[in-house]
């Protein structure tokens, strides 16, 4: 049986949390729908790398995210960088992790929903926890309610926290460093993942004031995940690899603020420009009135 709490707050932001016998979900619909805690409860491992010189706070449209990075999991929609498409100027990173949305407990799962109010996407969520299984259920329906067609991104961008020797799994073909100042590797051509000058690109090294940033293509199935050698601890997204063709990798060790963590992030576009991934057809469009479905399960737990 899953549970719900609500009447939480953290830092005064009111969260939900989700409960059931392998894991706990704490969810602040008011910022985008962010996750913002995912704890195995066998081993009370926290998944999700939070950023402990901030606080949880709502942060006004037009935001630069960098300074702002709180972790946890957000999803970037429209946009990552700051572009104009199709007519409508994008913030930084999207309008989605700045935006309030409604919440609507519905049994033992809760629903989200909210208008980019810029680019007029309809957004909605439906969470909940599996009982048999460490698996967090995100059903989406995203609908275009404008008189224009729309072309986006839609990328999930889930911090984790990490430890030297953990291992970042997908099943690319392909991998392209994005931009060889975000990366330990000076080349821009793409390689076959996860094998780069010499070196395994997925193995996190201890910090040492680096980052990594790739594009992950050819996907044999729609999964991305890190795993931790010597346990059995694995985050994996499972995913429609038709809503999310591309997986990206950004991983900071200790070189972008400081931060420690690797962020997975699973893709409708690329490369980081919509306007660039529109004219090469690798981006999400949607017509006037027309709406997409899909669902991604969040595995968070220790594998038997």
């Amino acid at each position: 049986m899953s549970a719900i709490q609500q009447n939480l707050r953290i830092d005064g932001i009111p969260v939900l949390r989700l409960e059931s016998d392998f894991l706990t979900a704490d969810i602040a619909p008011g910022i985008g729908g962010r996750v913002i805690s995912l704890i195995d409860r066998a081993s009370r491992h926290e998944f999700l790398w939070r950023n402990s010189n901030l606080r949880l706070e709502r942060l006004s449209r037009g935001s630069e995210y960098d300074p702002n990075f709180y972790g946890g999991i957000d999803e970037l929609i429209p946009n990552d960088i700051p572009e104009c498409i199709i007519g409508v100027n994008c913030p930084d990173h999207g309008e989605l992790w700045t935006t309030p949305l409604s919440c609507e407990v519905e049994g033992e799962g809760l629903t989200l929903r909210g208008k980019l109010p810029q680019f007029g996407l309809l957004y909605e969520r439906r969470l909940s926890l599996r009982s048999d299984a460490p698996c967090l259920d995100c059903v989406y329906r995203l609908s275009n309610s404008t008189g224009e067609p729309r072309q986006f991104m839609w990328k999930l961008h889930g911090a984790l926290a990490v430890q030297a020797g953990d291992v970042i799994d997908c099943p690319a073909k392909t991998g392209q460093v994005v931009d060889v100042a975000w990366s330990r590797y000076k080349t821009l051509a793409p390689f076959v993942w996860p094998d780069l000058e010499g070196r395994k690109t997925n193995v996190v090294p201890a910090p040492d004031g680096t980052v990594d940033f790739f594009y992950l293509s050819n996907l044999a199935k729609g999964e991305i995940a890190l795993r931790r050698p010597g346990t059995k601890l694995k985050f994996a997204y499972r995913f429609d690899p038709q809503a999310f063709p591309y997986a990206w990798v950004f991983a900071s060790y200790g070189g972008f603020l400081g931060h420690y963590t690797v962020v997975l992030e699973p893709c409708s576009s690329m490369p980081i420009s919509v306007n660039e991934a529109a004219s090469k057809n690798q981006c999400s469009r949607l017509e006037p009135g027309q709406s997409m479905e899909t669902t991604v399960t969040i595995y968070a737990g220790s594998e038997h």
